[in-house]
């Protein structure tokens, strides 16, 4: 497939997306970007926040581990079921009666202003290495299948990226980005159901005979009985809850989506969905990472890992595959990328400069200054694009489950303790106990064959993480 035209196929689909963010964008001030007017429909952001849940790791890291790890990731999926749950009947009303623009407004509200900035700045760690870690997968794709041979460096490229998200995300913020991520969304899903029926016509298999194939080959095995193993069953369905409670739930970016619809009701609904959405999504998912093995088996490819996908829809697929992989897969880009930049942007203003305490500024003194947050956080992407391009890890998204691992542990304990507990804390010492709960984590995982033997410590160092902030905290809690 020429490089121009899947170039110019890129060119023409941010073209779109430019259009929608024009009309979608009129009439936007600081109230739209931040939390869209709360005027959004359920309906389109829950749709929309698909995007922003998968994207484009999950669009290429799920499929091309079904190798190593089966159907294994279904078992993290059950759990996330029940973290939309959670979120939509413990966090979400929370969120609601407090009327928070920041969620992490709740941590000022209930435990002090070092506890709130604290949270604020785990967020914005959390969700900068979450974001560009996503955004590098896909940008080292397009770059090895379009751009290497045109001769573009790979950080122009991430420069040229990121100011296509810039363009359309500048003015309208989450007002935009929800019909952004919808058509986006749409977009991945539709590329993921034409690849996976075009393989099974190519390999001549209707649905049962490929699920006979993939059972042969032991692909379809989803749970692991076995305690001492990483991938036991429970340990899975625990970490992916939690995973989900903190990467969505005690996320400023998932929840900003959520928070910008009128009524809880319908926020909840919203969640709950999504839940059951992803649930089958996922399973697609991983069905046609099946199919990819038996597709690539038979056409002699080579590629594994996240590298599998691409190279078959580019390379072993008919030319018009190739255009609606390519498509899917900027698709699955976009929204992870540009639904973080915003929420770096509102929680930088709203929970670290303080702007909307700044009484003596103007709405246009207001303005200016998130739009040059805005592309303050967007020449962060760009480092932090360029530093995963260094560590070049064959699969992102065991690398992203485990840096979650470290990064959002304190967030979970700060809201768990928040929540469970009515217990005030000594404000001035939570900042230590939020970065030494991470470093006691660490080294649990580095040591844990000397701690724990023969079990195995795998995504639940999310909740050992938590815990030990949880501890932490209550150790400093005041009388």
């Amino acid at each position: 497939m020429s490089p121009v035209i899947l170039l110019s196929i890129i060119i023409i689909y941010f073209a779109l997306l430019l259009w929608v963010a024009y009309r979608t964008g009129k009439g936007s001030d600081n109230e739209s970007f931040f939390i869209g007017n709360r005027k959004s429909n359920w309906m389109l952001v829950a749709f929309g926040m698909i995007g922003t849940s998968l994207s484009g790791v999950t669009f290429v890291s799920v499929p091309g581990a079904v190798e190593n790890d089966k159907f294994g990731y279904l078992q993290i999926t059950l759990g996330y079921l029940i973290g939309y749950v959670t979120i939509a009947y413990v966090l979400l009303p929370l969120y609601y009666r407090l009327k928070l623009t920041s969620i992490y407004g709740y941590l000022q509200k209930r435990m002090g202003q070092l506890s709130y900035k604290s949270g604020a700045w785990i967020f914005i760690v959390s969700r900068l290495v979450g974001a560009t870690a996503r955004l590098y997968l896909v940008v080292n794709i397009l770059q090895m299948s379009i751009l290497d041979s045109l001769g573009v460096p790979f950080i122009v490229t991430t420069l040229i990226i990121l100011i296509m998200i810039i363009l359309y995300t500048y003015e309208g913020g989450v007002k935009t980005i929800v019909w952004t991520d919808t058509l986006q969304t749409s977009c991945m899903l539709l590329g993921l159901i034409i690849c996976t029926v075009y393989m099974l016509h190519h390999l001549g298999l209707d649905f049962g005979d490929s699920l006979a194939a993939m059972h042969e080959k032991g692909y379809t095995k989803v749970f692991d009985f076995d305690p001492n193993n990483k991938s036991f069953f429970i340990k899975q369905i625990l970490a992916g809850a939690f995973i989900t409670i903190t990467m969505t739930g005690i996320d400023q970016e998932m929840m900003q989506k959520s928070l910008s619809v009128t009524k809880l009701k319908d926020s909840q609904k919203n969640m709950v969905t999504l839940g059951f959405i992803l649930l089958g999504v996922i399973s697609l998912f991983l069905y046609m990472g099946g199919l990819l093995h038996l597709y690539g088996a038979q056409e002699n490819v080579i590629s594994s890992g996240d590298q599998l996908f691409p190279d078959i829809a580019l390379n072993h697929m008919p030319p018009i595959i190739s255009i609606i992989f390519i498509i899917a897969l900027i698709s699955a880009l976009f929204p992870s990328a540009d639904g973080a930049m915003t929420a770096l942007t509102s929680s930088l203003c709203i929970d670290i400069f303080g702007m909307k305490d700044k009484k003596d500024w103007d709405d246009t003194q207001k303005e200016k200054f998130r739009k040059k947050i805005h592309l303050g956080v967007a020449i962060s992407f760009l480092i932090m694009v360029v530093i995963f391009k260094i560590i070049n890890d064959n699969s992102m998204i065991g690398l992203i489950l485990k840096l979650a691992g470290f990064t959002y542990g304190p967030l979970l304990g700060l809201f768990a303790f928040g929540i469970l507990t009515k217990h005030k804390v000594n404000d001035k010492l939570v900042p230590y106990v939020c970065v030494a709960a991470p470093i006691i984590s660490f080294l649990i995982d580095k040591y844990q064959e000397h701690i724990s033997g023969e079990f195995k410590i795998g995504l639940e160092l999310l909740i050992i993480n938590g815990f030990l902030t949880f501890v932490g905290l209550w150790l400093i809690k005041r009388k």
